[in-house]
């Protein structure tokens, strides 16, 4: 068993509010970079949270890889997302492909900073 996990926290995201709240365009966005990248996407779920006094609900975007998963957490009133990108490399090395995708997945909420980490999974034997 070998994978690659990436993360990401993504703070004041500049880009259109729509993209934290509405779960039909971000999801159909996410299929769409999945398989830009040449990932295979085999399910998805995309949820919409219910707004608070504090702002608009936000979003759980999730897409089931033949290779692991992708998600998407959003949170329109802190102008903040996380990241989750991990793939299984069995039968092949899929990291390049999770590393393209969460650039795309970044460059999509145009944040202003962020905070990003990898972590090597499994072992070589």
């Amino acid at each position: 068993m070998q994978g690659l996990h990436l993360t990401a926290d993504l703070y004041n995201c500049r880009c259109a509010p729509a993209w934290m709240t509405d779960a039909d365009q971000l999801g159909a966005w996410c299929v769409a970079a999945v398989q830009a990248v040449g990932l295979q996407a085999v399910g998805q779920l995309f949820h919409t949270f219910p707004g608070t006094p504090q702002g608009p609900g936000g979003i759980t975007a999730t897409v089931l890889l033949a290779e692991s998963h992708v998600c998407v957490h959003t949170w329109p009133e802190k102008k903040a997302v996380t990241l989750d990108v991990y793939v299984c490399n069995f039968g092949g090395d899929h990291s390049a492909r999770a590393r393209q995708l969460m650039a795309a997945l970044v460059k999509r909420f145009a944040p202003e900073w962020t905070e990003q980490r990898s972590l090597d999974r499994g072992d070589a034997g």
